[in-house]
């Protein structure tokens, strides 16, 4: 490690940790950081705040993407080939659905799956709440963790289209998930619309705990769409702000591509450049008005140390391939390190 970061060690009175994570990037550095907790502070509880913003309605269903992806993870119920659903899955029911002309032909959820999305869609029309259905779902997954979604009031990212395509035109509004799944990120696009975050509220428990953590970690997530997307709710960046916590983010860029999915897209569409540097200046230092006190960064970007340092973020570089479980084990002790509680 390199950049001041301390090695190894142990969690001095590490208690309390919080996550704002989105999908698979987020689920995956979460497993991690729970494997080196239990070892040098097996006391800690976790609290995962997840995105909702690419939450949808399909076939009736309310589908809450990255709420699942994090659950089932978490829960040993992942499909670990392609980091979302379930495994041996079957698609027999999308298959009727599509022969009724109805559904996404790109967007086919598996039948195991729909089982989770009727019976959270059975809870919020019976009246409870998005953490409701969530905290109900949980109980037979038992993460591990507290799991929030970032709010209970519906969030969901629109994009604008920059040219014609298919049976869209120049200046319509689809679904993340659309331009995401279907067009794989390769259409462009003039900006992304959360609509419905101008009513949403933090869900009950999250400005908690952020205020009440003794760590804040942003993990490999993407930083317009996922991360970026909870610290729009209202109160959150606040909380961010505020926090008696060290607030610590890794990386989701390397050498200069994303690590999972299409980050770059985003980025760009908001003028941020697809680096490591880039996006922890976009983060910004919480000494500058922003919400970083570390970031870390995969040893290849190792370059930026010293801008990062001149930025006010306190950064370290090691591989930051989340190849295997150790591997992830690895990072999440390297983030750690950089809690001011940690020891070497």
């Amino acid at each position: 490690m390199s950049g001041g970061g301390m090695s190894g060690g142990g969690m001095t009175s590490l208690k309390r940790v919080t996550v704002l994570a989105g999908g698979v990037g987020g689920a995956r550095f979460t497993r991690g950081m729970l494997a080196q907790l239990a070892v040098t502070a097996p006391d800690a509880t976790v609290t995962v705040i997840v995105n909702t913003g690419d939450d949808m309605w399909l076939d009736g269903l309310r589908i809450c993407p990255d709420l699942d992806t994090v659950m089932y993870t978490l829960g040993d119920g992942i499909n670990e080939e392609q980091g979302w659903g379930r495994p041996d899955e079957t698609r027999r029911t999308s298959a009727e659905i599509a022969a009724y002309g109805r559904g996404w032909s790109w967007f086919t959820l598996g039948d195991l799956d729909l089982a989770t999305h009727i019976v959270r869609t059975d809870l919020l029309r019976s009246g409870s709440t998005l953490s409701e259905a969530t905290e109900f779902l949980c109980r037979r997954w038992q993460p591990g963790v507290r799991l929030l979604p970032m709010s209970d009031q519906p969030v969901e990212t629109h994009v604008c289209l920059a040219e014609n395509i298919d049976e869209h035109s120049v200046g319509d509004y689809i679904h993340f998930e659309e331009w995401w799944v279907r067009y794989r990120a390769q259409v462009p696009i003039t900006g992304f619309e959360q609509r419905g975050l101008a009513d949403a509220v933090a869900a009950p428990g999250v400005l908690e705990a952020i205020t009440e953590a003794d760590l804040v970690v942003l993990p490999p997530s993407n930083p317009v769409v996922s991360v970026g997307t909870i610290l729009a709710v209202p109160g959150i960046r606040a909380a961010l702000r505020s926090t008696a916590a060290r607030v610590v983010g890794v990386s989701p860029i390397v050498g200069g591509a994303a690590v999972r999915g299409m980050a770059d897209a985003c980025l760009r569409t908001i003028g941020v450049e697809t680096s490591a540097l880039a996006v922890g200046l976009h983060y910004g230092a919480r000494s500058r008005g922003g919400i970083l006190d570390g970031w870390l960064i995969d040893e290849t970007d190792a370059v930026a140390l010293p801008a990062l340092a001149a930025a006010g973020i306190r950064s370290a570089a090691v591989p930051l391939w989340m190849t295997d479980l150790p591997a992830t084990t690895a990072m999440a002790a390297a983030a750690l390190a950089l809690w001011p509680g940690a020891r070497s």
